[in-house]
């Protein structure tokens, strides 16, 4: 396979302005993702929130994002992606500008909650329209798009610590202003793209979890996402850092996340399969969140930071999983096989999860105390373990160990995923 960093004409640097318009709108469609991680006790403290209330702008936003899973397959097989791209800008820009101007939290949480469906709309809907508009085949494209992924969750808590440490309302003013300029080069770069020979239905993605394989992954994703996002919104009260320190924190742990996923987890899955280190990676993140929770405030950060590896590694063989063993009706790209149907299933169950953490975590700790939501995480990854171990005959294709595959090839994945 030739080297998609090499100069020629199949290089990832050698894309159409087009490319690079969305994959520079997809780093900050990720950004959004971590943004407000370094701002929350700031956010609290601006807005006399607890952190309960604070940490529904996950539980809002995510929870909108598992219901537009079922819509944005629906939209765009009817609008195409480039108006599909360009609706979910709109609505980021309005609803993160609209989240800046909050006096209470309810607005704030509220607003966020729009946001979600933009970035939805938009990040189901940005790799379908870079694979078909790069040069030099699939390969680099979804490496570009991977690539811009990682960024996007790295460069998020930094943007948010710069900007959050003159107000908590700049990065949401910031996020608005950027995906304007992304509106704009989309805009006036992007052609429209043909629109799928199959129109998809709002309840296909709900038909497509009837395939054991894809129902087991998601099932499985459904409490590794719990254990992810107990740590992403979580852990900065814990941590009771400055926005600059969770802000370095939460960076060095988006490089980590990025490398593993995009670099690492490639790898680990050619030499050992993907099954095995999924496994060992839930079972290692179990483990690693459980010392965040227990120890003291200097193993809370490194676990903090460590704990990116662990997700990187998962976020690439859980997409994998749900790409493999669905027989959901393929799309295609310039050839390029892909499952928006299966993937819009999949996501749709593990998003809740996404939304359910931030919400439960602060819960627990009030009725119980500041450890055990660490415990039901760990517990929590232990269970997606467990359903990979129980369920792996189904998880596998062709009754043999997946073959490693780049892991974003449906266009429906978040931040991974």
């Amino acid at each position: 396979m030739d080297d998609p960093f090499d100069a020629g004409a199949g290089s990832i640097l050698r894309q159409p302005k087009a490319v690079w318009a969305t994959a520079g709108a997809s780093v900050v469609a990720f950004m959004g993702i971590g943004l407000v991680d370094p701002i929350l006790p700031s956010i609290a403290r601006g807005l006399d929130a607890t952190a309960g209330q604070v940490s529904l702008l996950f539980t809002s936003y995510f929870l909108i994002t598992a219901v537009a899973m079922l819509l944005t397959g629906f939209v765009s097989s009817r609008i195409g992606g480039r108006k599909t791209l360009l609706l979910g800008l709109a609505f980021v820009v309005v609803f993160a500008g609209l989240a800046g101007t909050s006096d209470t939290v309810g607005q704030l949480v509220g607003f966020r909650a729009g946001w979600g469906l933009g970035n939805a709309l938009f990040v189901s809907t940005a790799l379908a329209v870079i694979v078909s508009a790069a040069a030099g085949g699939s390969a680099a494209a979804i490496l570009l798009y991977e690539s811009a992924l990682g960024l996007g969750m790295a460069c998020g808590p930094l943007l948010g610590a710069v900007l959050g440490n003159i107000s908590w309302r700049y990065p949401f003013f910031g996020t608005a202003t950027l995906m304007a300029v992304g509106f704009l080069c989309i805009t006036a770069f992007l052609k429209e793209q043909p629109k799928p020979a199959r129109r998809t239905s709002i309840l296909d993605p709900i038909r497509a979890l009837g395939h054991g394989g894809l129902a087991s992954a998601a099932a499985s994703a459904f409490f590794y996402n719990y254990t992810f996002f107990t740590v992403l919104a979580f852990t900065p009260f814990v941590l009771n850092m400055t926005p600059y320190r969770s802000g370095a924190v939460f960076f060095a742990w988006g490089v980590l996340l990025a490398l593993f996923s995009v670099v690492v987890a490639p790898r680990m899955q050619k030499r050992l399969g993907s099954l095995k280190v999924l496994g060992g990676s839930l079972v290692l993140l179990a483990a690693d969140v459980l010392v965040l929770g227990y120890g003291g405030h200097t193993a809370a950060v490194v676990c903090t930071i460590l704990s990116g590896a662990f997700i990187g590694v998962n976020n690439t063989v859980y997409t994998e999983l749900a790409l493999g063993v669905s027989d959901a009706p393929p799309d295609s790209v310039r050839g390029y096989p892909q499952r928006p149907v299966a993937s819009a299933g999949y996501n749709f169950v593990r998003w809740f999860a996404a939304a359910a953490a931030p919400y439960f975590a602060p819960k627990i700790e009030e009725w119980t105390d500041i450890h055990v939501p660490f415990v039901v995480a760990a517990v929590t990854a232990v269970l997606g373990a467990v359903v990979v171990l129980v369920r792996r005959n189904a998880l596998t294709h062709d009754a043999a160990e997946l073959r490693p595959r780049h892991a974003t090839e449906d266009g429906v994945t978040v931040f991974a995923n």
